[in-house]
């Protein structure tokens, strides 16, 4: 048994040609619809990048007790446990986020691993090199990311410098070494398409950008409201499709190596992402901290599985990132973890059967969203004042500690299911930078309202889905904290 993930960063569902996109080019994402089983029905679960790559490990929902952080102590972790049963994993990622506090014990759960520098705001090369004349569009961020990201562009010059791209290429190589060999696992991760959507002009040409100077690629995440043409709105899109349309050429390599050397029948291969992207949509741009909408939540998944005869076909049940980690412990005949929030996706890829009556997602300290299939409800908390907590025995946040005035306030509690039943610090956070309670609480009927533009105003659904998230909220065993700020602990 062999598996290979491709997984992208920011890859967003609406702006593919398999679900419906007419206008970006990316004829190797057609092929790979033919080569695998397309989900019309996957989402993420916790937001963003480092809580969904904690789901991904542990088959289990992050955003209910914590936000970005690494694997803790108590995590079962997917790829741990393949390495345990003889599996060989490896790690190939330009994803920087793994290599700072928030995201240090990922992966050093591989057997090995290879790291390429220089996406976006990476603390690679010194600042003081920073070619600023580069960042002339003033739509683009003016912060220390963005300045770090000058920096970088500094040594990526031609295609082959693109971390991405090498990142490509070194998956490209193990599979070389290794596609006679059995039982591996390898993880190839891209950090594109996310911003800034720095591309080569060879595809930029593809849409018609604007000189590159003047580019707007490295937005901030901001409200449209008017401060942006229609314009230049297109101009944006236009760049982030020419970056979807250079993962796709890297996507082809993957697909030319399993036809080269007949992959396809022992070799399960998985092309997913963490979450998606506003461009524009609903008036924003950027994500965590608008609702969690579709253009975000809602994401692309192919998976080809050799036991089942269903490549090109499409699946309308719903499924998530939690589900992963069953489904490769599964391929690889490994009984998945028991009391877990994830499902193996055997049985959906044969016959679409139903795994989940209901989904949960959302960002720690935002909304709590449910969806069953058709009525996606969105939970806004009902005080203010209302502590939130990081649950946690690795407290760091992104690139840093969690301050000690915080830990200071910490309790020492029972995690309950999210820990396996071990004790956790419960962490009051001082400040929640996602809060949604300007929205409200949002209710929407996705088969008479797919794009969710009409918020659905009926007491009657909303009770139900109030019922049902208290039910699933339950069934995960959400802290009690978060069942009294939603106003539904009675």
């Amino acid at each position: 048994m062999k598996a290979i993930m491709l997984m992208y960063d920011t890859l967003t569902r609406n702006y593919l040609p398999n679900y419906g996109c007419n206008f970006s080019i990316m004829p190797n994402f057609e092929r790979l619809g033919t080569k695998s089983t397309t989900f019309d029905e996957f989402y993420g679960g916790s937001m963003p990048c480092m809580p969904a790559r904690r789901e991904l490990h542990t088959g289990k929902y992050n955003f209910l007790n914590r936000g970005w952080g690494p694997l803790e102590p108590f995590d079962q972790s997917m790829i741990t446990t393949l390495k345990k049963h003889g599996v060989y994993t490896h790690l190939i990622t330009d994803h920087s986020h793994y290599f700072e506090d928030g995201g240090c014990t990922y992966h050093g759960r591989y057997n090995t691993w290879e790291g390429f520098r220089g996406q976006e705001g990476d603390r690679w090369v010194p600042q003081g090199e920073a070619d600023l004349t580069l960042n002339t569009c003033p739509l683009n961020k003016k912060n220390e990311s963005s300045l770090q990201h000058y920096a970088n562009r500094t040594r990526i010059q031609l295609e082959e410098d693109m971390p991405s791209v090498k990142t490509v290429n070194a998956g490209i190589d193990f599979i070389e070494h290794y596609h006679d060999k059995d039982n591996w696992f390898v993880q190839i991760e891209c950090f594109d398409p996310h911003e800034p959507f720095l591309v080569p002009d060879s595809y930029r040409k593809l849409y018609d950008c604007c000189d590159s100077h003047d580019a707007f690629n490295f937005p901030a995440y901001t409200f449209v409201d008017g401060k942006y043409s229609d314009e230049q709105i297109s101009d944006l899109r236009k760049e982030y499709c020419a970056l979807l349309s250079m993962c796709d050429a890297q996507l082809g390599k993957v697909l030319d190596i399993m036809d080269r050397f007949d992959m396809w029948k022992d070799t399960m291969l998985i092309v997913n992402t963490d979450h998606g992207f506003f461009l524009g949509e609903k008036d924003f741009i950027g994500k965590n901290f608008p609702p969690m909408y579709d253009e975000v939540i809602h994401t692309p998944f192919f998976i080809h599985d050799p036991r089942c005869n269903c490549d090109g076909q499409r699946r309308k049940s719903v499924c998530q990132t939690v589900d992963i980690a069953p489904t490769l412990l599964s391929w690889f005949g490994i009984k998945p973890f028991e009391n877990i929030d994830g499902r193996d996706l055997k049985d959906v890829i044969e016959t679409d059967s139903v795994i989940h009556d209901t989904i949960l997602f959302g960002v720690h300290g935002g909304q709590v969203n449910i969806y069953d299939g058709r009525y996606c409800y969105m939970r806004s908390f009902t005080d203010p004042s209302l502590p939130i907590y990081n649950e946690t025995m690795m407290p760091t946040n992104m690139r840093d500690f969690i301050p000690t005035q915080e830990l200071d306030k910490a309790q020492l509690v029972n995690g309950g299911k999210y820990s396996d039943h071990h004790m956790v610090l419960r962490v009051p956070l001082h400040r929640n930078i996602y809060s949604m309670k300007q929205y409200g609480n949002l209710l929407f009927d996705k088969h008479m309202d797919p794009n969710q533009d009409h918020p659905l105003k009926d007491e009657k659904i909303e009770a139900m889905m109030i019922e049902k998230l208290k039910c699933a909220l339950v069934k995960t065993d959400a802290p009690e904290w978060q069942m009294e700020r939603l106003g539904l602990n009675n």
